[in-house]
This record gives C-alpha cells, structure tokens and sequence, in this order.
C-alpha cells in the first residue's frame, strides 16, 4: 500500500501560534483538541495533515480493535475486560479523518450484518470514535456538520466514552482523542455551546507580506512539481520536531505551574467574565505543556499568556452576553493580574533547564515575544 505524501510540517511559512497550539496538542492529548478557523486558501486541512511523519508511536493492546492502552487496565474496552492474556503491540498515532457523508452508525459503530446472517455470529465494526482513540479525529468544515453528528462527538469527547448498542450487543469503550476541527467562518457560525468545547482555537489570516507570500508559492510549486526534493530539504527538520515531541512528552510529568499563576489564571478569567471553569484548566494544562516543548520544568508568564490567548479567543463571555475576548485584552489582563501576582509574592523569574536541540521550534511564538 502506498503511502500519500504530505506537505512537511515545518515547510509551512507562518503560522507560527497555529504550529505551537498544533504541538502541544500532540504532545499533551490531554488538552484535547483545537479548532482551526480562517478564511479558504489559508492551508487548515494541508497542516492538519502535515504532522503524519512526526507523530509518536503507543503501545496498545495486540488484537484489540479499539487499540486500548495495556498501562491503563481502567479504560479496557469491554472485549478486553475478558482477555486473560494481555499481548502488547506498538501503534503509530494516526489522524482519522471524519468523511463527509459520514452516518451515525459509521460514526459510533455497528454490528457486521454478513457475517451474522451467515454465521450467526455478532461481530462489531469500530466506529469513527472507536478508530480515533489515542489518534487525532479531524472533522472537516466542522460547522457544517450535522447537529446529531456534533453531539455524539461532543458527548465522546466529554466522556472519553463510547458504547455501541446493535443486534443486542452492548459494547463500551474508550473513546480518547484529540479534537481537531476546521471552518470558514464566511460559510456559517459555530454554536456556543460547540465553540466551548473546542479548549484551544487559533484564527488564521491571510498572509500579507509580500515576501512570505512569495516563499509560500516557491515551497508549494516545489512540492508539486518535485515532491521527494521538497520532503528530503525539511527531513532533518522533520526529525528534530518529532525527537522534541518525544522529549517533551518526557518532561511534561515533571513542569510545575506555581499556586500564583493558577491563582493569577483564575482572576483574570473572572476579570474577562469568561463562562465556566474548563477555560482556567485548559489554559494551564496548555502553559506546561509549552514549557515543556520550551524544555522547561516551570510555566513562566508568557507560557500562561500565550495559552490563554488560544484558550480565550474563540469563548462567549457573561453568560453569552458578551462577545469573545480580543487577543490586546487578553494580554492586557492577564499581564496585570500576573504582575500584581508576581509582586505580591515575590516570585522568582523561572530557571529554564538544560536545552536539547529541538530544531525550528526551539524559538516558540513566545519566545520571540521576548525578542521583540
């Protein structure tokens, strides 16, 4: 089977926020997923798929159909519940893409009707959701897609959950995944309630200088026309991202977030009258795994900005009275309360630990807010 080459990742000129929030992503899972919004012609769907080369591999548990992790004897599916052996294979993290045409059962999973009436046996088709555990589920043009779609995904997204019930078969699983959604905002909103349960969301512009817009052409033209000489010019790149990927997952369990800055994330939410709690969670989660790709073991002050600025941008305020937050205002208030904050207690600025070379990204978007 041929594999379809993808534009490299790190061949994208620009977009710098959407690569870190991308990143971090696929570094954390936890933070659960991003919406990507702008304006046709911008690349969503070709950087979305850009990553396949430099994702990690798992492990998983061998002949299992919804791949659950062998570590976590919590979230077994219930076919592996039963196993009284338990073999272990390794898995590249994929990207499963939610077809256009896609139906409920295709999306939840179902019951394979030929083999039953040929053999009487009740064999189960994984589902879109039992696919995209512990892999990237991508949904394309997200606000076009049918509410009952919507709603399911949301609901396994929330719940981390999914069960198929057909022919008198129940069967639970876990249900994982990282969240990643595209849209043109010219062809119609997001609800709400949709927006919020995105936790990051960056809004893309298009590129107005002259000569990014130039490179842009030169780098496509490339891949058209000689796909291997653009893929071997970004493999070196290629490969410090994915070995910052792995090293980062390896120091995520050890970055610290102090009580200041929580408490500083939480003040400045109240100030924007932002709904709910999730977005206070998302934005620290968010800030260590930055400080993790930044190859650090404390969340500084512009890892919580910079956070919160793709936590915030995208959420209703005041009850949905107020529009999302502008990015000046963000950076505003979160500033001030983690100034005042910082002040209060004294605290030390954070000791980055020693660096590993991690290539193009080693100079993240908040690290040039430094040099600016």
């Amino acid at each position: 089977m041929t594999t379809k080459l993808r534009f490299p990742f790190t061949a994208f000129v620009d977009q710098e926020k959407l690569k870190v929030a991308y990143l971090a992503n696929i570094v954390n899972p936890r933070i659960g997923g991003l919406l990507i919004s702008g304006p046709k012609g911008t690349g969503k769907s070709t950087i979305v798929h850009s990553v396949v080369d430099i994702l990690p591999d798992y492990q998983a548990v061998e002949g299992c159909i919804f791949e659950c992790d062998p570590e976590d004897l919590g979230h077994f599916c219930s076919q592996c519940q039963q196993r009284s052996k338990i073999d272990v294979v390794t898995r590249p993290m994929r990207i499963i893409t939610l077809p256009l045409s896609c139906t409920e059962d295709r999306l939840i999973g179902s019951i394979d009707i030929e083999t039953l009436l040929k053999t009487g046996e009740k064999e189960v088709i994984p589902g879109i959701l039992g696919m995209a555990h512990r892999n990237i589920l991508y949904v394309d043009e997200v606000n076009l897609l049918p509410d009952h779609l919507v709603d399911d995904i949301l609901d396994a997204a929330a719940l981390h959950w999914n069960r198929i019930e057909r022919e008198g078969i129940s069967i639970a699983h876990p249900a994982d995944f990282v969240l990643i959604g595209t849209m043109n905002p010219e062809e119609g909103d997001l609800r709400p309630q949709i927006l919020d349960r995105f936790p990051l969301c960056v809004k893309l512009k298009t590129v107005s200088d002259r000569d990014a817009r130039v490179e842009i052409v030169k780098r496509n033209l490339l891949f058209e026309e000689s796909t291997y000489e653009l893929i071997q010019q970004y493999h070196d790149k290629q490969k410090k991202v994915a070995d910052m990927i792995e090293s980062a997952r390896s120091l995520l369990g050890r970055v610290s977030v102090s009580d200041v800055l929580i408490e500083a994330v939480a003040r400045s939410c109240a100030d924007l009258k932002v709904d709910g709690q999730r977005p206070d969670i998302v934005i620290t989660k968010t800030a260590k795994t930055l400080a993790s790709l930044d190859q650090r073991t404390d969340v500084g002050t512009d890892d919580i900005i910079l956070a919160a600025e793709m936590a915030l941008v995208h959420r209703t305020r005041d009850g949905g009275l107020l529009e999302p937050p502008a990015v000046e205002e963000i950076q505003k208030v979160f500033r001030e309360n983690i100034s005042n904050a910082r002040a209060a207690e004294k605290i030390e600025p954070h000791t980055p630990v020693e660096k590993k070379d991690s290539g193009q990204f080693a100079e993240t978007a908040q690290t040039k807010k430094k040099k600016k």
